[in-house]
């Protein structure tokens, strides 16, 4: 399993122009310098600087571990549990702004992180911290996921939101649609920001699972017509609405990025939240025609002493 994304590379083409005169069928020469940092092809807009920093959005890394239990002899030794208690608790510059870790529940793994920041170098650098000479010799990775926060292009607009609602049955001029559409309007910024920069909530119990959609015959998400599956996309967030303030939820995607198409990352204040949600978003047609689901891991919130605990180390 690699834990560094693939890179994606692009065929340039070249076109030139059909004339009788030789010279000027050959393209022009550029200028010695190339044309200045940011500049594109004449009638476009300017391109943006090189960066590893998204445009919107952050960097989100989950990254699952287990310990090698043949390489204890008794407890961790204590220079090697302080640099564990290091990497999960960084300082200065190589703090990340979100980074949450948990014990996992089952046979697949002992502990998993979640670190979210703009710059990849400081999401990835928490992995190698647990990775590093020394306490690295006692741990060894299960799985992980690369992925990026974003605002998915099923999220209404204000008048799209409207309309639903008209299609929902509510009057074009009454004020409770009036209502309901400026209390939108107020949300909605909040929960972009929410998409893209989330806080990680202090509750105990977590669940993360990648998934796919579906490009089997007769169940090919790409080929439904927008209009459908932003039907089936409110649907399905229909559902979810019904566990507002049990669980919290992060879909961050993947795409060009790792594996899977997307990572789902579920906070509850229960775990028994955790499974009625996905058992009962499993009925909404986004789900039951048209999802394919990857491995879940599901983790209780501690802290890197805890962690070892947990799992008998000290």
């Amino acid at each position: 399993r690699r834990f560094v994304a693939t890179s994606s590379k692009k065929t340039p083409t070249r076109s030139t122009s059909m004339t009788s005169d030789p010279s000027q069928s050959r393209p022009s020469a550029p200028s010695a310098g190339g044309p200045p940092p940011g500049v594109g092809r004449p009638g476009h807009a300017p391109l943006p600087e090189p960066s590893v920093i998204p445009e919107e959005g952050w960097h989100c890394g989950h990254y699952f571990y287990r310990f090698r239990r043949e390489m204890f002899d008794g407890s961790i030794a204590p220079n090697h549990r302080e640099q564990f208690l290091a990497a999960l608790s960084p300082t200065g510059d190589a703090v990340p702004e979100r980074l949450a870790s948990y014990w996992i529940s089952g046979h697949d793994c002992d502990f998993g992180i979640m670190v979210m920041d703009p710059d990849p170098a400081k999401v990835d650098g928490i992995h190698q911290a647990i990775m590093a000479p020394g306490i690295g010799r006692l741990i060894e990775p299960a799985w992980s996921f690369v992925s990026v926060s974003e605002v998915s292009e099923y999220v209404p607009s204000i008048e799209e939101y409207r309309q639903r609602l008209i299609k929902e049955g509510n009057a074009p001029d009454s004020p409770e649609l009036a209502a309901k559409v400026a209390a939108y309007e107020r949300r909605l910024p909040m929960m972009n920001r929410n998409r893209l920069q989330p806080e990680i909530p202090d509750w105990p119990s977590a669940c993360f699972y990648p998934m796919n959609k579906s490009r089997v015959p007769g169940a090919n998400w790409f080929m439904e017509p927008f209009s459908a599956r932003n039907q089936m996309m409110a649907e399905h967030a229909q559902s979810g609405m019904a566990f507002a303030g049990k669980v919290s939820q992060l879909i961050s995607v993947g795409v060009g990025l790792d594996d899977w198409e997307w990572m789902v990352t579920l906070w509850g204040r229960n775990p028994q939240y955790l499974k009625d949600i996905v058992y009962k978003m499993r009925f909404d047609q986004a789900s039951a025609k048209y999802a394919e689901f990857g491995p879940f891991y599901v983790g209780y919130k501690a802290d890197a002493d805890a962690i070892l605990q947990h799992c008998r180390l000290v």
